[in-house]
């Protein structure tokens, strides 16, 4: 009698959820990523309407081994750069071993609060500005431009990499400068993205563009184009974007953000029946 009660216990129970997670999904995915503040990648968004997903998969899951861009291998997991890499580049199906945090997701947030933080809150909601404020203060502003060091550092040498011939490494680089912009960033110009971002991601589509992925290298090159890049004499003209110029999507893309050398719409409107000819005899 003890023995059914106890087998319809644990047939009624509810399954744990297992300590990692190990899918194989075709692109593109249901998922979106963050850096974590240990460098790795973890799960911000899990959404069927994206792409392909597992519904095991919850935000705050790590990402702690990846394939290869190509063939059967498959690498442990480095930082967030060499995650965006190998999904970006990946032929075929994605394998990701995926860790469960079971929703915790602290390693995407800011760190406890010391005393001097503390302080300061408790001041700003008094509508004081004490000694908390003002240490708080001097201290972030030496942090954030450790941060910026630190960052411009990494840039420069993704730069010497790629310059190098040494794309795939340049790129990993790359993709972690993308990720380590500042939340909430607001500029002296109030520009809402720091200088460096979309020269960062017009940089990740050159090697995208080189190493022939010519979606992902065309996105990259929406997103710097979106938060600011303006040089469209050099997107029209860097050798290094050659593979995505030779796309039919790249002139619409070019044209959302700038206008066309010849504005084909106004040659029609003006000469009519004899613009379209000869826009197509071009």
């Amino acid at each position: 009698m003890m023995l059914k009660q106890q087998q319809r216990l644990v047939a009624g129970s509810t399954p744990a959820r297992p300590v990692a997670v190990q899918v194989d999904l075709p692109k593109p995915l249901g998922l979106k990523f963050a850096r974590g503040a240990d460098g790795g990648a973890y799960v911000v968004t899990n959404d069927p309407k994206l792409g392909n997903t597992d519904p095991r998969i919850q935000p705050g899951d790590k990402i702690v081994k990846i394939s290869a861009s190509f063939g059967t291998d498959v690498w442990d997991a480095q930082n967030y750069g060499q995650i965006m890499y190998a999904i970006r580049t990946r032929s075929g199906t994605v394998y990701m071993k995926i860790k469960s945090n079971k929703g915790d997701m602290s390693a995407l947030q800011e760190e406890e609060m010391d005393p001097a933080q503390r302080m300061a809150k408790t001041e700003r909601a008094g509508g004081n500005y004490g000694a908390g404020t003002k240490e708080l203060q001097a201290r972030n502003y030496v942090s954030r431009k450790e941060q910026e060091r630190k960052r411009r550092e990494l840039f420069d040498d993704a730069l010497v990499k790629f310059n190098a011939g040494e794309i795939e490494s340049a790129l990993v680089d790359l993709e972690n400068v993308a990720a380590l912009e500042p939340r909430n960033y607001v500029g002296d110009n109030l520009s809402r993205v720091t200088p460096i971002l979309p020269v960062t991601h017009y940089n990740i589509a050159c090697c995208y563009s080189m190493l022939k992925q010519v979606d992902e290298g065309l996105r990259s090159l929406d997103m710097a184009m979106n938060c600011g890049f303006e040089d469209y004499a050099k997107v029209r003209s860097d050798k290094n974007l050659a593979a995505l110029r030779a796309s039919p999507k790249f002139q619409p893309l070019l044209e959302k953000y700038d206008e066309p050398v010849i504005n084909w719409r106004a040659v029609e409107s003006t000469l009519g029946v004899f613009g379209k000819l000869f826009k197509k005899d071009k």
